[in-house]
């Protein structure tokens, strides 16, 4: 790990508005003279930390406790209500709900992919045998992508992303998925990333995958930042917590 900074994030609140039931709604203006059908939400409460080159981050906290609207944020794709986020480079978000296109086939997502990516129609040509080779999806990469099980998409949305070397990967959720074979591969990338001084932010309720892929963890919870520390120690903490 290197000691220049990759992310930082400084006092982050984000906030957004869900409508609630519209019958419901309706009823409490009309009759109750009450309400406005629109509900505040505060997903992310003050959170403050900095990741460095070279590090792989967890990050863990019950369903709805506003990980992966961190993650959105820190790659930029929501507003922020107030604070800052900063980072050295431009984050590539990787989610199994990631979109592609449905009807095209996997050999036309990853020349897609790559396109979207920033790279030459050239280099796409030079990179998709490799590419294809390291999905392991074979003859299914002739069929469309809505066909494919989530396993199979999470294979064709991870080689995409990692193709590009990038410098800050965010992992929502994708490696959950993917069979074993899948995962050694995935953690063989990672692990070159991380050698060339990138970053890892990953999202996932498998704690085991978290302590083996993340020497740090992020606990997260109800939008606030529980803990922040060695893997062991804090899943330890979030283990204690649920019980």
């Amino acid at each position: 790990m290197s000691d220049r900074l990759s992310i930082s994030v400084r006092d982050l609140f984000i906030d957004y508005e869900i409508f609630e039931d519209r019958r419901a709604a309706i009823r409490k203006r009309l009759v109750q003279h009450e309400g406005t059908g629109r509900r505040l939400v505060r997903a992310l409460k003050g959170v403050s930390f900095d990741v460095f080159e070279g590090e792989a981050v967890g990050i863990i906290g019950s369903n709805g406790s506003g990980k992966s609207t961190l993650m959105a944020a820190i790659a930029g794709l929501l507003p922020l209500t107030s604070g800052d986020v900063l980072v050295s480079d431009e984050p590539k978000l990787l989610g199994v709900g990631a979109t592609l296109m449905p009807a095209a086939n996997g050999y036309t997502n990853i020349r897609i992919g790559l396109l979207a990516l920033g790279v030459s129609s050239n280099e796409v040509d030079m990179m998709m045998p490799q590419i294809a080779e390291f999905t392991g999806l074979g003859e299914a990469l002739d069929r469309p992508f809505k066909t494919y099980s989530s396993g199979m998409r999470a294979r064709l949305h991870f080689a995409i992303a990692t193709s590009v070397h990038p410098k800050i990967l965010l992992i929502d959720e994708a490696l959950a998925v993917g069979d074993q074979a899948f995962k050694k591969q995935s953690r063989g990338r990672i692990d070159s990333l991380l050698g060339e001084a990138g970053t890892l932010l990953f999202v996932s309720h498998s704690l085991e995958q978290v302590s083996s892929m993340c020497s740090r963890v992020l606990w997260v919870e109800q939008g606030r930042l529980r803990a922040d520390g060695p893997s062991d120690r804090v899943i330890a903490k979030y283990e204690a917590f649920v019980g």
